[in-house]
């Protein structure tokens, strides 16, 4: 076989490469019992049939052609049966090396066959069964008037679920979710994002999943952070979110999964499904529906299903064609709006879904305070000094603000701004890795510090040397009496003071105004995958190039195999006449192309040449 198929097939009938030191060992555990069935649990009725009458036609002497097959399978099932779908049964079957596909007919190895006939003791279908079973009844399908409640319902769903990635990715971009070493999130961070999700806490590691499969967020140094996708996936309408969750959904799915879901809108999925499945695998739907279940449970989150139904755009998605589930879940989910209403409270309401271009920047400038279908926000000293530091002026607030307002900007907004702004950057932060700033140090302590605080309001500076909520960052104060020190870089210390309302900036050696980024984007790193398979086919390759032939080692094989036995065999041996002599031996060791036995009719030791012995026939 080449190398590729020979690959294939180790994965595929899921071989460990432990013990595995040769071809034999391989062979052997491609026909272990075990192993048989579970290749056989992984295969369709349809193919099982095919198997199994074509072991029974071996086994009655007859030639189990492919055409024999066929006809017998059609007598079996009392309908015709094509040659071309047998043969491409067959062919799985000899890609599995379950069957010999040669010279247009299907002869199974016997371990396979010998391991079918055990199947009716098992409570499992015999070949007759595999061929005469009929499938359960179709899929149910709803009212036509039901599939408009179905749509809405799935639409609702739809929307909930891209609002709720939308926040986590939001969330996770300012504060990532660290990964436990046995897998899932710590309950603090679950709680966190269900509450910023508006979601059941069991749904944020479903809802998670869903928007890690569409890259929007990934795993870093062992936290779930937002990815660049993700960052873009933001500023996309509602309907282009929803399609890039779906496609993603739809490409996860395994061909065997989505080849048996129902494409129709109002099919609904149920008992029905998992009947069919389990009539469909017979010899293990288990695996079928372990996959199903994760599937369904994801399509009902994102509207592909509505109560186990599929939707009109789920049909659609299934189909492959995602451009009609836009358009289809365009026309129900809610419009967007681009205009707000601005309070003198501070407060901001949106009467819908904002656009995501305007969403996005109200967040850099407010605090989103709820999360329903019309979203509020807040402005606050400390979210408008954010704005500023991500490189906002009061100007270009105020005109953002103008553009979007329909009250106009009422004046506590335009004071807070303009106020905000002309107390930025009162509080300054830096690092302290060379330029002007390195000499400062501080008073008695060999410490190595990062970064510094510096503020010409001598009293604001006090304050922050004894902040109670600054302490985790460690400031200390420098021996000029002007600077505070810590050990964290100037980007930790900057938005620690950020969070507790100083009017801070990030400067950098010369002393200018620079803007941070607050987004953490996740650095994925693709760890080195092992291909087990390709490893154990180089060995086995260059085992077989050792200049052994294979007879000379199946011989030696099936004398160790005697030997560790301790198991008397009949060797046939070719004398230099040209006749042929049997032995009865008990085998005692094989070294440089010998055997040494006893012989135990005439009861003497002999050593005989490996070259000279035709064949071996174990005795019971």
């Amino acid at each position: 076989m080449p190398d590729a198929e020979l690959r294939h097939v180790i994965g595929a009938r899921g071989v460990t490469t432990n013990g595995i030191h040769d071809f034999f060992d391989l062979a052997e555990a491609l026909l272990d019992p075990s192993n048989v069935q579970l290749a056989l649990s992984h295969l369709d009725r349809g193919t099982l049939a095919v198997l199994a009458v074509s072991g029974q036609l071996t086994s009655s002497n007859s030639v189990p052609s492919l055409n024999a097959v066929a006809s017998r399978l059609s007598e079996l099932g009392s309908t015709e049966v094509a040659l071309t779908d047998v043969a491409r049964r067959v062919d799985v079957l000899h890609a599995l090396l379950l069957a010999e596909h040669t010279d247009g007919c299907c002869i199974p190895y016997d371990a396979v066959s010998a391991h079918l006939t055990t199947w009716p003791a098992q409570g499992l279908p015999g070949a007759a069964e595999l061929a005469t079973a009929l499938p359960p009844t179709a899929l149910a399908a709803v009212p036509d008037s039901e599939i408009t409640f179905i749509d809405q319902l799935a639409s609702e769903r739809a929307f909930a679920v891209v609002s709720s990635i939308a926040e986590l990715v939001n969330e996770l971009s300012r504060e990532p979710a660290r990964q436990l070493s046995r897998g899932g999130l710590g309950l603090p961070d679950t709680k966190r994002l269900a509450a910023v999700m508006t979601a059941a806490p069991d749904l944020v590691a479903p809802i998670l999943d869903l928007a890690a499969r569409a890259d929007l967020l990934a795993r870093s140094d062992g936290y779930w952070m937002e990815t660049e996708a993700g960052e873009a996936w933001l500023l996309e309408r509602t309907t282009v979110r929803w399609a890039t969750l779906a496609a993603a959904w739809r490409t996860a799915l395994p061909p065997i999964v989505a080849d048996i879901l129902p494409g129709q809108a109002g099919l609904h999925w149920g008992e029905g499904l998992s009947a069919f499945i389990a009539w469909l695998y017979p010899a293990g739907g288990e695996w079928m529906l372990s996959q199903l279940t994760e599937f369904a449970r994801d399509a009902e989150l994102l509207g592909i299903t509505a109560h186990d139904t599929t939707s009109t755009a789920g049909a659609s998605v299934l189909c492959g064609d995602p451009e009609a589930a836009a358009a289809t879940m365009a026309t129900a989910l809610p419009a967007e709006v681009g205009a707000v209403y601005l309070q003198h409270d501070l407060s901001i309401v949106a009467p819908g879904p904002l656009a995501p271009s305007i969403d996005s920047r109200l967040r850099g400038l407010a605090d989103v305070e709820s999360r329903e279908l019309a979203t509020s926000y807040r402005i606050t000293a400390a979210s408008v000094n954010r704005a500023l530091a991500a490189g906002e002026n009061a100007e270009t607030l105020l005109a953002f603000l103008a553009s979007i307002s329909l009250t106009g900007i009422p004046q506590p907004v335009d004071y807070l701004i303009n106020e905000s702004a002309s107390r930025y950057g009162r509080v300054r932060v830096g690092r302290l890795a060379g330029g002007a700033n390195a000499p400062i140090a501080p008073i008695g302590d060999d410490t190595v510090f990062l970064s510094y605080v510096s503020s010409a309001d001598a009293a604001m500076l006090g304050t922050i040397a004894v902040d109670q909520t600054l302490a985790p960052i460690g400031l200390v104060r420098a021996a000029d009496g002007e600077h505070l020190l810590s050990r964290f870089a100037g980007d930790a210390v900057f938005w620690a003071l950020s969070d507790a309302r100083y009017p801070v900036a990030a400067e950098d050696d010369l002393g200018e105004i620079v803007h941070l980024r607050r987004h953490q984007i996740a650095r994925v790193v693709v760890a080195p995958t092992v291909d087990t398979a390709r490893n154990l086919v180089e060995k086995l390759r260059l085992g077989a190039e050792s200049g052994v032939s294979v007879a000379d080692a199946w011989l030696a094989r099936q004398l160790g195999t005697a030997i560790k036995a301790k198991q008397a065999i009949l060797v046939s041996i070719a004398m230099p006449g040209g006749a042929v002599v049997d032995y009865l031996l008990e085998p005692a060791s094989v070294s440089n192309g010998r055997f040494r036995a006893r012989d135990r009719r005439a009861d003497i030791e002999r050593t005989l040449p490996l070259k000279s012995i035709l064949s071996i026939t174990p005795l019971p």
